[in-house]
């Protein structure tokens, strides 16, 4: 019998995963840490660090179970830094028979992978990740002939497949959804309870990307990383969410507060999106926390949770898989502006860019509204183009792979693909932006103005935007009202004014 190498990925960390089920001498595991993945885009430095961090405590637990690991270090003497001459070289060093790998989740990994095992001399064999709930080509058939895939469509049969939340075949209290009731505005910081934490010392992982010579954006502190990094560590991020913080995240998961970054929400995503947790498990847990404490924990909270990780985020990767690679290049509004300057260094006058941007470099962290209507809400309205806005989103979240980024950013923020994630653009003026955080208290521009130098520029850069765009927007249903608003509007001229005063200054802003 031949050997068989097996490859694992730095978002592969599925311990559950069926090939570890048993061990055996002629399957070697391979691992490794290369500049093709750290230099794609320019990472965050915890991205890469928390990425080397994880994948090497995966390699111990597999090491650990009695399997076969050959882990390569970033400065490895063999390591090519390119995966397909690594591949190569191991399979003729170890006389390797037979080549299995796990279905990448990045489009560009999957050409790669499969460019390569077109060459391959020996035979080869794909696996499923077992991660996710729905096939990769799952939605795209669910969908097929419709021009809009409706998320909540999507929730709801995914809500029935797996009898979440479920009373029979109708949803548990008979209602599916309680967007509704998750849209306030911190109003009391007594509320906040500290995240689940684990610092620990990365300065031999930064020495390592300064030798070799890795590009990073951000900030770390040497001596006190905390995201979790292993399956035991997800672990108890999970029952520190459940226990401390679900009963208040419906209700709060919108908000925006300028003194503590994470509020209610899990910090799960980074051990979700590299498998060290499964979405169905943590979905599970929820659920039976829930069961066990109805009387503290309602049912808008566990909603609001679950819907973000069996709605949104399968939602996202059927969407990706849909339709790339052609998502990958969209711009339905043909923006081209450059992104400021500011969005890589938080020194702005805004003073919710500032907070969202200064947060992201700090912690490799923003939650969804941040994302969605803060910075991205600004890239919109400031015509900013959507490759752009993809390289930093990618770059600057440690939660960020392309088939969650891309779609988020360029769909649902964006709003380049022209309405096959969204139904309509998401733009907001200051009022949004005031209503669900206190970020325009002591700001240098003043959220009622439109005109004028302190007037906020998300106030003219609003309707200058839907004013650019009538001929693709004015006969969408969902902001037929923003027009009719406009057109009723006297100071249009010196609307339209201000905004391009601000839009010809962006990086003064």
């Amino acid at each position: 019998m031949g050997k068989t190498l097996r490859l694992v990925l730095g978002d592969q960390l599925n311990i559950q995963h069926s090939w570890f089920a048993e061990t055996d001498p002629d399957i070697l595991y391979l691992m490794m840490e290369m500049k093709q993945e750290t230099g794609y885009v320019k990472h965050h430095i915890q991205k890469v660090v928390g990425f080397f961090l994880a994948m090497r405590s995966f390699s111990v637990d597999l090491q650990d179970m009695g399997h076969q690991v050959l882990y390569w270090n970033l400065d490895d003497e063999n390591n090519t830094q390119n995966l397909s001459e690594n591949l190569s070289f191991v399979i003729n060093k170890h006389h390797i028979t037979h080549f299995e790998y796990q279905l990448p989740d990045e489009y560009r990994l999957d050409i790669q992978l499969d460019d390569f095992c077109k060459h391959l001399d020996i035979s080869f064999k794909k696996y499923d990740s077992e991660h996710f709930l729905t096939e990769r080509a799952f939605l795209a058939a669910f969908f097929k002939g419709k021009k809009t895939y409706l998320m909540e469509t999507f929730y709801r049969e995914m809500r029935k497949k797996y009898k979440i939340l479920m009373d029979g075949k109708e949803p548990l209290t008979g209602k599916w959804n309680y967007d509704q009731e998750n849209r306030n505005k911190l109003k009391d910081p007594l509320l906040l309870k500290k995240p689940k934490v684990f610092p620990k010392n990365v300065s031999s992982i930064t020495a390592l990307l300064e030798t070799m010579e890795v590009e990073t954006i951000g900030a770390i502190d040497e001596n006190n990383f905390d995201w979790p990094v292993s399956r035991g560590e997800s672990l108890e991020v999970l029952d520190y969410f459940c226990e401390h913080l679900l009963k208040r995240f419906g209700e709060y998961q919108d908000a925006m507060y300028s003194g503590d970054e994470f509020l209610f929400h899990s910090r799960l995503s980074f051990s979700l999106n590299t498998k060290m947790l499964s979405p169905l498990e943590v979905v599970s847990q929820v659920e039976r926390y829930f069961e066990c404490h109805q009387d503290s924990v309602s049912i808008a909270q566990v909603e609001g949770f679950i819907r973000q990780i069996i709605g949104w985020r399968e939602y996202m990767r059927g969407i990706y898989w849909a339709k790339m690679p052609e998502f990958g290049s969209m711009n339905y509004f043909g923006h081209d502006q450059k992104l400021p300057d500011f969005f890589w260094t938080g020194k702005t006058k805004m003073n919710c860019l500032k907070h969202s941007i200064s947060q992201s470099l700090k912690s490799a962290y923003a939650h969804h509204i941040q994302r969605l209507m803060v910075t991205g809400n600004f890239a919109l309205l400031a015509g900013i183009d959507p490759d752009e806005v993809d390289q930093w989103y990618l770059g600057i979240y440690i939660d960020a792979i392309e088939w969650v980024e891309i779609t988020n950013t360029r769909g649902m923020s964006q709003f380049a693909d022209g309405g096959i994630v969204g139904t309509k653009p998401y733009v907001s003026s200051a009022n949004y932006i005031d209503k669900m955080s206190d970020y325009c208290q002591g700001c240098h521009y003043d959220k009622k103005l439109k005109i004028g130098k302190k007037a906020c520029p998300f106030n003219s850069l609003y309707w200058h935007f839907y004013n650019r765009n009538t001929d693709k927007l004015a006969k969408n249903p969902r902001i037929g009202m923003m027009y009719r608003t406009w057109e009723k509007m006297k100071d249009k001229s010196a609307i339209l004014d201000q905004a391009e005063f601000y839009l010809e200054r962006l990086d003064e802003l």
